[in-house]
């Protein structure tokens, strides 16, 4: 934690410039752990409150179980990483992409199962979003995770064992990620500053300036 007394005006609005942007891309993670239950029922883009609303409940428990075998895989079978599996069905019930934690075969920090869930299924319909899919992961996604889902533009996810499974089985503490986004950035444990803006900027504008820039 940085000290207050030792931060400057300049600093302090750095600062929260940094805690936007990063609000910004984490805001969908940030929503879902404030909203308790964990189960979110929020209005989507395909206009059901929840996703579980979309297969019949026996469909739901095969995608489910799928990305639980995809754990089982991950973790305990191939040791590849911790036990993460994840699975993206589309609106005809489909599984289009699959994935598991392969953070520790790979030497990737990011290969979390529900990145490379995403990234398959991308490839397979060769879209960069996933709109009329859902995500089905074996525990609940991290807030890398959820802002690849929120980019991906994903119908919903739904997912088995907590946040708080994955800390007293695995020691996996993502509680402590989200509590950290809550916080202004001079709060936060891990130190977060910002330089040359103004040449940052300079390619957003040239950026802006082209024609025919694809759309997020």
């Amino acid at each position: 934690m940085i000290p207050s007394d030792h931060v400057t005006p300049r600093e302090n609005s750095m600062a929260r410039a940094a805690s936007l942007a990063l609000a910004g891309a984490l805001g969908f993670g940030l929503g879902v752990w404030a909203t308790r239950p964990r189960r979110r029922v929020v209005e989507n883009r395909a206009g059901f409150r929840d996703p579980l609303e979309r297969f019949a409940p026996e469909q739901s428990q095969a995608f489910m179980r799928r990305a639980i075998a995809n754990a089982r895989k991950a973790g305990v079978e191939e040791r590849t990483g911790g036990p993460f599996g994840a699975v993206v069905v589309d609106r005809r019930g489909e599984i289009i992409g699959e994935g598991s934690n392969r953070v520790v075969a790979n030497h990737d920090p990011s290969w979390h199962a529900e990145m490379e869930a995403i990234r398959n299924a991308c490839a397979a319909i060769q879209s960069r979003t996933l709109e009329g899919c859902v995500l089905f992961a074996s525990s609940e996604p991290c807030p890398m995770c959820l802002a690849a889902a929120h980019w991906a533009r994903l119908d919903g996810i739904v997912f088995a064992s907590t946040v708080d499974d994955a800390a007293t089985y695995g020691g996996f503490d993502d509680a402590f990620l989200y509590e950290q986004f809550t916080r202004p950035a001079p709060a936060r444990q891990f130190p977060i500053s910002t330089i040359l803006r103004d040449e940052a900027v300079e390619v957003w504008r040239e950026y802006a300036a082209q024609p025919d820039n694809p759309s997020y």
